[in-house]
């Protein structure tokens, strides 16, 4: 297990996207393709990215500098408890509210009025719990 959104967390990640139909399969219907970043709020830039297809991650691991569609950032405590605690629809809004999770770039709003993309964007952190942390 590699350190949380380091190259090869994000790679783990990949393949577990890529592996879930309740992920991919919404995302391909609603021709989704965007560029994700993590990271902690603080921080100048996210550590971790991904390239997102049609659905389908197409490139995972170190932030590389280029423009964002999305960049979700939160204290190291916070993505540590999702991550070991799971993170639903009950936890999101919360998250947003207080700011323990940021929308640095992206709209919250827009992603989350919307099933074809709100639902797998909690399955993701699904898999982020399968991945754990080191």
């Amino acid at each position: 297990m590699s350190d949380m959104f380091s190259d090869g967390w994000m790679k783990e990640l990949q393949e577990k996207w890529n592996a879930s139909s309740d992920i991919t399969g919404p995302l391909a219907e609603a021709k989704f393709s965007a560029r994700i970043a993590y990271g902690y709020k603080g921080d100048e830039k996210a550590l971790g990215m991904l390239v997102i297809e049609n659905g389908r991650v197409v490139q995972a691991g170190a932030y590389d500098g280029s423009e964002l569609d999305w960049d979700l950032r939160a204290d190291a405590d916070k993505w540590n408890s999702w991550i070991e605690g799971g993170f639903g629809l009950t936890k999101l809004g919360p998250a947003v509210a207080t700011g323990a999770l940021q929308f640095a770039t992206g709209n919250y709003r827009q992603m989350i009025r919307n099933p074809s993309l709100a639902n797998p964007f909690l399955s993701h952190f699904k898999l982020m719990q399968e991945i754990g942390l080191s």
